[in-house]
């Protein structure tokens, strides 16, 4: 049982080391998305997938080894956490705190990155908003303007005038 528990605490170590990573990434992230730098955003962007693989291998690992702590004790896998056999293991003090500093470390870079990810999505998002907006100048600009004239029966007459006409009247 002791080796199943040094086992997940091992992994989960692994795991916050890895997320840990993926928060440096998505903080450098931030700084390219605050700087426009597309090229140093796809570049984080493919740094993240790898580490994001690592981490999703590291997780099968770390759901393997729960499977196996609920074989050996006996209870159904999908119904317990890994706060539940911390508690399990308070007879044990050497693996209880060390699972327990494992969980809690992972918990608090969990929460660091979806702080982190929350900013970036929020300056993603004014970032495409002030496109949006550049864009709808951009066009507004290029677009002709209306002029109304009245011709010989005061009645309105629209001319467009813009890109490619020349009006000699203004």
């Amino acid at each position: 049982m002791a080796s199943l528990i040094d086992a997940l605490t091992d992994v989960m170590n692994k795991e916050n080391e890895e997320y840990n990573r993926l928060l440096e990434l998505a903080q450098k992230k931030t700084s390219a998305i605050v700087e426009g730098n597309v090229e140093v955003l796809q570049e984080i962007l493919g740094k993240e997938q790898r580490v994001i693989d690592r981490i999703n291998q590291l997780d099968e690992t770390r759901e393997s080894n729960v499977k196996d702590i609920c074989n050996v004790l006996n209870l159904t896998y999908g119904q317990i956490k890994v706060d539940q056999i911390v508690q399990m293991l308070e007879r044990k003090p050497k693996e209880h705190d060390a699972l327990q500093e494992a969980h809690l470390g992972l918990k608090r870079t969990l929460d660091q990155m979806m702080r982190v990810n929350e900013n970036n999505k929020m300056l993603l998002k004014e970032s495409m908003d002030m496109i949006d907006f550049e864009l709808n100048l951009a066009k507004s600009a290029v677009m002709a303007p209306q002029t109304t004239t009245y011709g010989k029966g005061a009645y309105e007459q629209t001319e467009a005038t813009g890109a490619g006409r020349f009006d000699a009247k203004q």
